[in-house]
Formats: structure tokens, sequence, C-alpha cells
């Protein structure tokens, strides 16, 4: 199969390289700014720049949407794709039907709708290997599924096959487990800066919780610290030093709460 990409973020940044590294020939990247679609492409071999959404004369079978979720849409009813060409975006959050009720509307010859999500934070530079990634995958018909599956397998041994609102919980679970965590992160960082205090004396702190969490049967019990303890005092103390800053309090408290409640 051959594939084209709409976009030049993140995703289509690392989807590009996947594909091409097992030799699926990417035949086109899209880009607002044709600028970004150029320096995208030139890392690929003899793949074409292009800020125009017309694909009719595209060789490709899989068009891949790797836009902000909001912009889904807007590139549905404009792009121009070969008949029975397959048409997916990879979000974790937008239903199938966003592609399947916009192509209704605004395309005459039949493209087919997917979902192709890869579970995973992506930075574009940082090379990842997808092998162990999982990918989601959603099609309107067999004969989609079964060629999505056939590409998805050639990047991964994860492939699972979920419906728009099991993708939507699973991406919900996403923000908390990698949005959330990184969030906390940052704050703490901020809280020890403020005190000239380095932020790499919690790294190895970071890096146990996390391989606990991994290697537990449920993150939960192997959970720590002074809201499971219900040691009041720290809380109070802990609670009195973040007051000035209402925001931290206020996630502070939040949490601390959401513990207790988990073990009481």
């Amino acid at each position: 199969m051959n594939i084209s990409i709409i976009g030049t973020g993140n995703m289509a940044w690392h989807l590009a390289r996947v594909f091409e590294k097992q030799e699926i020939k990417v035949n086109e990247i899209y880009g607002r700014e044709i600028s970004k679609a150029i320096l995208l492409a030139d890392d690929l071999y003899d793949t074409q720049a292009t800020d125009e959404l017309d694909f009719s004369e595209s060789e490709s079978d899989v068009f891949f949407i790797c836009v902000s979720d909001d912009s889904i849409e807007e590139i549905c009813s404009k792009i121009i794709l070969p008949e029975n060409a397959i048409l997916v975006h990879t979000s974790g959050s937008r239903p199938m039907e966003v592609i399947v009720k916009t192509l209704e509307i605004y395309h005459d010859l039949k493209v087919n709708a997917g979902v192709f999500y890869p579970i995973m934070t992506f930075t574009k530079g940082k090379n990842i290997n997808f092998e162990d990634i999982p990918i989601c995958i959603e099609a309107e018909n067999d004969e989609t599924q079964a060629k999505l599956v056939e590409l998805g397998k050639m990047i991964s041994k994860e492939i699972y096959l979920l419906n728009s609102s099991e993708r939507a919980v699973l991406h919900i679970g996403a923000v908390f487990s990698c949005n959330f965590a990184n969030h906390l992160w940052a704050l703490s960082k901020e809280i020890l800066e403020a005190e000239e205090l380095d932020f790499n004396l919690l790294k190895p702190l970071i890096a146990e919780t996390f391989k606990k969490a991994m290697d537990a049967r449920h993150p939960a019990d192997v959970q720590t610290g002074p809201a499971i303890r219900r040691d009041e005092n720290i809380l109070k103390n802990q609670i009195a030093y973040l007051a000035d800053d209402e925001d931290l309090a206020r996630v502070y408290n939040v949490i601390s709460s959401s513990i207790k409640d988990w073990h009481a």
C-alpha cells in the first residue's frame, strides 16, 4: 500500500518515518504552510510536498489526517480523493462518524472511512520504537478494517479493534496518565525552582514511581505519601506553604482528597 499524510506536526513526522522505514511509499505530504510540508517531505524518499488538497490523481491507497481535532471536518470537506480511497484520522477523542458524515455531504465518489490511533505521546525529532505501541483501529466496513489492520501490523505488534466510544474512554485515561502526570511534574519543578532547588533531585523518585506503577497489579496498590497515611500535620503544613498560590493549593487538595477517598 501507498499512503499520503495530511499534516506536518508530531504525528505526521513519526508516521511518515515509520512507514517509510517499512518500505511503505509516502507519496504526498500536505501542509497549510508549504514550507513545513517541504521540510518533512525532503527527509523522505521521493515524496511530494503540497499545499493543495486535491489528491484525485494520487496513487495512494490510504490518506492519514494528522491535524488538530478541530480541523478534521474542514479537511474532510475540502479534500478530493480517488474513488475507493481510505481516509482515516489519528485522533483518540473524535468519532469515526466525523469522517463518514462529512464525506457523505461533500463527496460524490465512494471513499472509505476509518481511524488509525497510535496510543503514544509524540515529539518531533525524538525517535520512538513503534513495535510495542498499541494501535487502535476502527473502520466502516470489513474490507477497510482488514487493510488498516494489515497496515498497522507492518509497524506494530499491538493492534486493537476499538469503536469510537471505547476509544474516547481510552483517550480520557491517556489524558490522566500522560498529560496530567506530566503537568504535575512541571508544577513540582516550579515549586522547587522557586526555592532554587534542582529538579534533578526528583528524577530518581519519578523513575521509581513509574516503574512501581507499571509492575504493580494496580497502581493504587503502590500508592505512598501523606494522604494515604492520613498524616494530617504534613497535609496542613504543605497546604499552608502553598496558600499564596490558589491554583497549586487547589490541585494539592483535590488530589489528596481523591487519594484518601480511594483508600478509605
